[in-house]
């Protein structure tokens, strides 16, 4: 018998969004857009006037915009020791800017900077009227108490002290905006406006003139002085060069407040589109501030002044910040601002960077006759590919971009020079600036895309305040995770420091100068907390159904059967290296997992059919050898093994060909585990790993003891099967430029439980975010469907991960359409379909607020909010359908709720339907026994999008094609198509 649910129950909260207040006086403002030939942006008070700036500088040393956040210190281009340092211990700490050490080189007579595709500024002209001033001749490089240091010293370093207040190359943009604005307050009506850092400025007013021309010199170091730093003050105007930039600033636009004041108030069309360009400009405005002061890294700012960088190993180090943007709501025009962590690449020379950054080079400093093979040198371009860097053997503030490695090491490489006279580059040193290479076996670095330009290793640095390219390591996001890992109470205190702080967005006088009126308090809101729904477990266990009733909504399993348990009958076991003693307790894993599996309601077989076979880890290195002893495996068990349970010494790139081979050649459902996991063996290890393959063979965990159709009788009903359909796309590691992005779609083939779920995978176009064959597959699933209950869905509910807000309308075009297309496959079927996208990576937290009385009742959360919260009011978007639910509990740190925004719903839900329907949905998922944090249908998109990357990333053929783009950046290639699911496993959940 079914039984009603309980009403919801109601919780105040605080979220992380600041109101703007006066706001429709704001939004009535126009603002003025003037583009500066370097071009900036001004905003008006009562119009947005934009003008356009060309600038251009005349002397001899360029100036490079956008390699450099605004205001970042750069370290001093002086050089550093990096040959005969000791190897660094495991837990060395970082070397920061103050802390560089010198060069065992003596330096003489360099020659003029060498140009660089990587040093050309935008709309510059150079007229031979203005000259800088003549070069000073450089003088041998000292240590820091005055004693020359050479290549014969190589015992006593001397810590560099920081020659100057700080660089200022990379802030050049910003410093000619604010000397224009200085001196010429006239023309510029007194505004004070604000920068994007690129090409537009906003003012609150309108300039005198819609056309304005300006010079502005600025004192800008051409070169550092190779002195005692005891002489460096002398001579610190000396080395000083005067860059005088020509400026052309018009106006290009005025930006009108009423369009989105009449948005916010649902006043007029409902379609009426959002004035992204005068949220763009307001965005602007308040980011000005924090821009002078921080690191920018998309819409997050960061900032060594919140904590300082902390090392995480590896050559990175961690940044804390915090993220800033704008969202239309309900409430109007609120500012969301969230506590954030990013890596940087460690500011070090770059024999120091590999040294920590790869395993095989951590005595690379003392072997400076070490060389490169193989694979080596493939994982060391990997490393410092599209790394900026600059020199440190001559006075210089030009900055590079790594493109890759030379073929050749540096004691063959030779160069033509000016005249055509080849050149050996070791002698080349040696005469120029009295150097001998140290690790002459190295390649060098290419800082040229298309033209030979080669740096030695040793004589380069890596620039400050550059994001962190490469992937982290388990190791690093395990850092990166505990210093972003804060408790509410923790996390809310950071962000109202923010908001009251010296580098947060009201820190400026901008927000002044324009009239916006921010409030520095979190948005008081009243949230709801929906109720758990009674679960159905297996009838074999003592207790068959439940309501979670912990404050974390989880439930065990201890005294209940799985709701549908499987026989896996027919099983087998291999081993990836490990111990003696290790593979000693296979046995003993083998009849405690059989148990463990009984006492759940699944039945294992206590013996395998062939006997454990015993491998070493070098077999998952072997692609081919690999598939043999998996298809030798195979046919041992008659070719009919139901599951391979894989025991691993520790994790191994060879999973994924492990993972591809078995699933797409050999035809058979693996489940994987850690020795390290074997020894304890706790029940809980053991009752995790069931559950798994239970649900790769077929059973399922737990199922609603009251029906979708008993819940949402409105519309759901057991005589009209509905199907459940997420999509993800995955796409490849940003600085991979040539591999397929996987796309992956699931659907729910059973009902009214709906919680068994098959998938189909494609690659696609790189970084191709539409999903490319959606009609196709989806019509797939229609098939599969059809054949399990001999009817078509009577309605689609299709959950779409993974996509931006700015994607939406392109996603929901051409997405929709390909759907409706597969349903018009099959002759009048037409079902009426509901397009929602799932939004994990966003920036909204709740917090209870303080003076609700059910939070300090509840000791275990430390004010996080519970399972089942939902907000569909005051934050969320003033016109459409979109609300946030929590459905889970946060173990760690601050709980994210799942963002949910329907963006077509021919079903028509209310509210409260498609929320009871989607925090229901997440108590069903199989892995676990509790509720999930992503509605399953989505969550298992990106699984089974997760699997078809790995599917590629070990492939040889993917390999090579990742080697030619080193080479040449010509376009993506056509996606190679990802292999063919074996029939065994093509309609089972293996990817779970």
């Amino acid at each position: 018998m079914e039984e009603t649910e309980e009403s919801s129950g109601n919780k105040k909260c605080t979220t992380t969004t600041k109101t703007f207040r006066g706001r429709a006086n704001t939004h009535k403002h126009h603002y003025h857009q003037y583009q500066y030939q370097y071009q900036y942006h001004y905003h008006y008070q009562h119009q947005l006037l934009q003008y356009s700036n060309q600038f251009g500088f005349f002397n001899q040393n360029q100036y490079y915009p956008g390699y450099y956040p605004a205001l970042l210190p750069l370290p001093p281009p002086i050089p550093l020791q990096l040959a005969l340092t000791p190897p660094l211990p495991q837990n060395h700490s970082s070397i920061s800017k103050t802390q560089l050490q010198k060069p065992l080189c003596k330096l003489n007579n360099p020659p003029p900077p060498p140009t660089s595709s990587e040093t050309r500024g935008p709309a510059v002209t150079a007229s031979p009227a203005f000259e800088g001033l003549q070069q000073q001749k450089n003088r041998p490089l000292r240590g820091g108490g005055g004693r020359k240091v050479t290549s014969a010293t190589t015992q006593s370093l001397v810590v560099a002290r920081r020659p100057d207040s700080g660089g200022v190359e990379g802030e050049v943009a910003r410093m000619i905006k604010q000397k224009l604005v200085k001196e010429n307050s006239a023309l510029l009506s007194g505004a004070l406006p604000a920068y994007d850092g690129r090409q537009s400025l906003y003012s609150p007013v309108e300039f005198q003139q819609d056309r304005l021309e300006f010079y502005v010199s600025l004192p800008i170091p051409a070169s550092k002085p190779s002195l005692p730093f005891g002489e460096i003050n002398f001579l610190q105007e000396k080395h000083q060069q005067l860059k005088i930039f020509r400026i052309n600033i018009k106006l290009v636009s005025k930006l009108d407040g009423k369009e989105l004041s009449r948005y916010l108030s649902k006043e007029g069309d409902d379609w009426i589109p959002l004035p992204q360009d005068y949220l763009h400009a307001l965005d602007i405005v308040l980011r000005e501030s924090p821009m002078e002061r921080c690191i920018p890294v998309g819409r997050s700012l960061y900032s060594s002044s919140m904590g300082g960088t902390k090392e995480i190993g590896g050559g990175a180090v961690a940044l804390r910040g915090f993220f800033q943007s704008l969202r239309p709501t309900q409430q109007g025009l609120a500012l969301n601002v969230d506590f954030s962590v990013t890596a940087f690449h460690e500011s070090i020379g770059v024999i120091f960077y590999l040294q920590k950054r790869l395993e095989f080079l951590r005595d690379l400093p003392q072997r400076k006759t070490r060389s490169l093979v193989g694979e080596e040198r493939k994982e060391v371009e990997k490393a410092l590919k599209n790394i900026r860097i600059f020199v440190c053997h001559r006075e210089t503030v030009q900055r590079y971009r790594v493109y890759g490695l030379t073929e050749e090491a540096t004691e063959n490489l030779w160069f033509a020079d000016r005249d055509g006279k080849n050149l050996r580059l070791l002698n080349y040193f040696k005469d120029h600036y009295n150097y001998d290479i140290q690790f002459r076996n190295l390649p060098c670095l290419q800082i040229s895309r298309s033209k030979p330009c080669y740096l030695p290793m040793e004589l380069c640095m890596i620039c400050e305040g550059q994001k962190f390219l490469g992937k982290l390591s388990d190791d690093q996001t395990a850092r990166i995770l505990k210093l972003g890992c804060q408790r509410p109470k923790e996390r809310k205190a950071i962000i109202d420091g923010v908001m009251r702080g010296s580098v947060g967005p009201t820190s400026g006088s901008q927000g002044r100068e324009f009239k916006l009126h921010i409030s520095r308090e979190m948005t008081r809101l009243s949230g709801r907390i929906l109720q758990p729904p009674k679960l159905r477990l297996g009838d074999g266990g003592h207790v068959r159904d439940l309501i979670p009733s912990r404050h974390d909504c989880q439930w065990n399993l201890l005294d209940s059967h799985v709701f549908e348990g499987t026989r896996i009958q027919r099983w087998a076991l291999i081993s990836f290296g490990g111990t003696l003693d290790q593979k000693s307790n296979i046995p003993k894993f083998i009849n405690q997992l059989s148990q463990r599996c009984e006492q759940l309601g699944i039945f294992l077989n206590k013996n395998t059919m062939i006997k454990p076979q015993y491998e070493p880890t070098q077999v998952l290195n072997n692609v081919s050898l690999l598939e043999s002893k998996l298809k030798k495996i195979h046919s041992a068990a008659s070719n009919n093994l139901q599951l391979l349970i894989c025991v691993m010494e520790k994790k191994h790139k060879g999973y994924a060909d492990l993972k591809r081979i078995a699933e797409t050649s050999v035809g058979v459902l693996t489940q994987c585990c850690l020795y390290s996991n074997l020894g304890k063996l706790s029940s809980q290890f053991l009752a995790n790993l069931a559950l798994k393959m239970n649900a790769k063979v077929g059973g399922c965990t737990v199922a609603l003891y009251n029906s979708l159709p008993s819940q949402i009788p409105r519309l759901l009903h057991s005589n009209e099967p509905v199907i459940f359909m997420g999509a993800d796309v995955t796409h490849p590691h940003p600085l991979d430029d040539i591999s397929p992005s996987v796309a992956a779609v699931v659907g729910s083939m059973n009902w009214p439980a709906a919680n068994k779920y098959v998938s189909r995978m494609r690659s696609q176009t790189h970084r191709q975010e539409i999903i490319q064959d959606l009609g196709e597959m989806v019509k797939e699933l229609l098939d599969d469907f059809y054949q399990e209950l001999n009817v078509l869905p009577k309605r689609i509910i299709f959950f779409r991960d993974g996509v931006s807000e700015t994607q939406f309308y392109k996603v929901l075009k051409e997405e929709l359409q390909a759907i409706r297309e597969a349903c018009s496959r099959f002759p009048g079927y037409r079902p009426p379909i509901t397009f929602a996208v799932v939004q994990k990576r966003h920036h909204t937290r709740l917090f209870p607020s303080e003076t609700d009385p059910s939070s300090a009742q509840n000791q275990f959360s430390d004010e996080n909010i519970s399972p089942g919260t939902v907000v569909d009011t005051v934050i969320t978007h003033p016109r459409e359908f979109d609300f946030y639910l929590c459905s889970h509990w946060g173990v760690k740190g601050t709980s994210r709720p799942t963002h949910y925004h329907v963006l077509w719903d021919e079903n028509q839900f209310t509210s409260d339907e498609l929320q009871k329907l989607v925090y229901n949905l997440c108590y069903t998922f199989v892995r676990c026994t509790k509720p999930v944090s992503l509605v399953p249908p989505a969550y298992y998109a990106h699984l089974a999008a997760y699997r078809g990357r790995l599917y590629l990333e070990r492939s040889e053929c993917m390999a090579s094609m990742r080697h030619a783009s080193t080479i040449s950046r010509a376009a993506p290639p056509k996606a190679a198509p990802l292999p063919k699911l074996s029939e065994n496993v093509k309609k089972l959940m293996f990817y779970c």
